[in-house]
């Protein structure tokens, strides 16, 4: 029997005693440590990051974005990233899918066959039926965009059908589809009054929450709430950690131990 994403990733947090989700979204053009020039110099500084922060870091979230802009070279630095992670923590693909049916399995089979991340974020703009092939496999999770950080979210995340906002009916529908505790949410940290109504709506949901850090959410808030009921959240943070001070390997996992100290005073194992 299969061991569910869920469980897969309870294990991760217990193990490392950390909800931290490290975003590895690196951009050459915002590096200003000296020694990372071209795609070679930063594969090798991506992996000595992973190197100093995976035992404190439950799960990497590469943003597929910052590696496809350099075509196949970046989406070979993504593969190589993927491989030197090894398994030492969960990796999600923050790819943002979301397809009719056939194409959603053509992508679920790239991300989790090909490249073998352990969970994805998709959009479910196109409903269950772009869903449905991702979560097939129980051992990899899918996480929804139901609430996100960015300022135009309310362009369509806030509007009512029948009483219920638009974020609200992503969450009642990922509880409906969660036969293999597989399924969770994008939550973001600056919206906490709608978090805890996501939270009453789906309690045993998986969150992935965003928007800690250089987004300004409130980190206490955000995990307390993302870990109530029977569900459970990671905490994604990307700049303030990649490009914490002078982006010195010292300076990063200084930021990514204070992170995940600071996530665990708001946490019991």
């Amino acid at each position: 029997m299969k061991t569910s994403y869920y469980n897969r990733l309870e294990t991760a947090c217990q193990s490392k005693q950390s909800h931290l989700c490290i975003g590895l979204d690196f951009d050459l053009d915002k590096m200003i440590n000296k020694s990372v020039k071209d795609l070679s110099s930063l594969e090798g500084f991506i992996k000595d990051v992973i190197d100093c922060t995976y035992d404190v870091c439950a799960v990497y979230k590469p943003n597929f974005a910052f590696y496809e802009k350099y075509g196949p070279s970046g989406m070979r630095l993504l593969e190589n990233i993927v491989s030197h992670i090894d398994k030492r923590s969960l990796v999600i693909a923050d790819a943002k899918r979301g397809d009719i049916g056939n194409t959603s399995a053509s992508y679920a089979q790239s991300i989790f066959e090909y490249y073998d991340f352990d969970a994805i974020t998709i959009a479910p703009y196109m409903g269950s039926d772009s869903i449905k092939p991702f979560i097939s496999n129980p051992e990899k999770g899918v996480y929804l965009l139901c609430l996100t950080s960015n300022p135009s979210a309310m362009d369509f995340q806030y509007k009512l059908s029948d009483n219920s906002y638009l974020y609200e009916d992503v969450a009642k529908l990922a509880l409906s589809l969660n036969n293999y505790q597989n399924l969770g949410l994008v939550v973001g940290a600056t919206k906490q009054d709608q978090m805890k109504k996501i939270r009453e709506i789906a309690p045993s949901l998986t969150w992935l929450v965003p928007g800690i850090g250089a987004q300004g959410g409130n980190l206490e808030e955000s995990v307390t709430t993302s870990n109530s009921g029977s569900g459970s959240g990671i905490i994604n943070v990307s700049r303030s950690i990649i490009y914490a001070k002078n982006q010195t390997l010292d300076d990063i996992r200084s930021a990514a131990v204070d992170y995940n100290d600071n996530i665990n005073k708001y946490l019991s194992y």
